[in-house]
């Protein structure tokens, strides 16, 4: 706002006395400028540019912000057998597990056979992200494609199945894949899917969990139609294959 300058009295006194318009008194010709000039400066005030929106996060941007894509982290929490795309995530991994009180490695490998890393997967069925997480599962605005919000969905469903089946990891998986009535039953009781997932989980978290510097079953999985499943996470995090 202009800063009024008061004119000295000097000035005042030797001036020239303006002459008044013809039926308007000078005191009211003063009292209807300042009010007009007052009421401009409060609608001035009122006016406030619209800041600009900021972009969208990109799933890569909520997660792993310290690290540009393609760049690999400096130390591993879980097996050293887990493809490179899943290695990538090893430090969100660890603070996932953390966080809902899980083995490191039994989240990478729920990640491993769900999407090799990827955290714009998306399956046939149409569960979605890093955990492959069913669109049901997820709160009215959630992205599914958030790595944070996906984890959570994902562990945190993983860690009721642990919780339902006493411990029991490999029929914690089984729930994973088929749900609450697979983690209550047995392989006998399962379907096709769910018992190749059994499989795959199990020889891979067991691998893990046994301090194996490879997986032969990881190697199967990879052979079975996996490695075309990493070779879409790489191309999405930017890493060379």
């Amino acid at each position: 706002m202009t800063q009024y300058t008061p004119i000295p009295r000097t000035h005042l006194i030797n001036a020239p006395r303006p002459r008044r318009a013809a039926g308007v008194p000078g005191w009211r010709r003063m009292v209807a400028i300042l009010f007009f000039v007052a009421v401009v400066v409060s609608l001035l005030l009122l006016v406030k540019p619209t800041p600009a929106a900021d972009p969208a996060p990109t799933p890569l941007a909520n997660a792993a912000s310290n690290r540009p894509a393609g760049a690999a982290p400096a130390e591993s929490a879980i097996a050293p057998f887990f493809a490179p795309e899943v290695q990538w995530w090893a430090p969100e991994i660890a603070n996932w597990a953390a966080t809902y009180g899980l083995d490191p490695d039994a989240a990478a490998t729920i990640m491993q056979i769900e999407s090799c890393g990827d955290p714009r997967a998306v399956s046939s069925a149409g569960a979605r992200g890093l955990f492959q997480v069913m669109p049901f599962h997820f709160a009215a605005g959630e992205d599914p494609f958030d790595p944070e919000t996906n984890a959570r969905r994902g562990l945190s469903y993983f860690a009721e199945r642990l919780q339902q089946t006493g411990g029991d990891a490999g029929r914690a998986f089984a729930g994973y894949n088929g749900g609450q009535r697979a983690a209550a039953s047995s392989w006998e009781q399962w379907p096709a899917e769910t018992q190749r997932y059994y499989v795959w989980s199990t020889g891979i978290y067991e691998e893990a969990r046994n301090g194996a510097a490879e997986s032969a079953t990881l190697q199967a999985w990879m052979e079975a139609g996996g490695a075309s499943l990493c070779r879409q996470a790489a191309a999405s995090l930017g890493l060379s294959r």
